[in-house]
């Protein structure tokens, strides 16, 4: 195992949604993960909001040890996913919460020019040598994982 990279000079925003405060310039989000699954986005959100194909160079989906999702890190690779947008102020809140503290909302540069923020492991996160794959998550724990986004959805709105 080893750890992620230190974080780039790029913008970060920590604990955004922890502390009920939204920046205002949030416009798009890259999601490279469990995010970019209809079924995940319709159980944490009711919807899936517009997106389309998106790569951002000089990141890594990385595997996390003993866990069925991925963490972006800094990386040779090139992180492909889809960009969101049109997410409403709470869909962010939602989001930002059900990420936890394992994330941090870093600034990515991606392959066709634009920009987009994105959950990025903190410095310091143990990640696997190997990537992680969208298709094994969807072939052996997407319908868990939609489980455990209803429940912590019911916990989340009771709280």
């Amino acid at each position: 195992m080893t750890s992620a990279e230190p974080r780039s000079s790029r913008p970060t925003l920590q604990g955004y949604g922890r502390a009920d405060r939204l920046p205002v310039a949030l416009d798009a989000l890259f999601v490279y993960g469990t995010l970019r699954f209809s079924d995940v986005l319709r159980t944490l959100i009711d919807r899936v909001p517009d997106r389309e194909p998106a790569a951002a160079e000089g990141w890594r989906v990385a595997a996390l040890p003993g866990r069925v999702y991925p963490g972006l890190v800094i990386g040779t690779a090139t992180a492909h996913g889809y960009l969101m947008t049109g997410l409403t102020r709470d869909e962010w809140r939602v989001l930002d919460a059900f990420e936890g503290p394992v994330y941090e909302l870093v600034r990515v540069d991606l392959r066709d020019g634009r920009h987009s923020w994105a959950y990025a492991c903190i410095p310091g996160t143990d990640v696997d040598p190997d990537d992680w794959s969208a298709e094994d998550f969807d072939a052996r724990h997407l319908a868990a994982f939609v489980e455990h986004c209803a429940a912590w959805r019911r916990h989340y709105e009771a709280s």
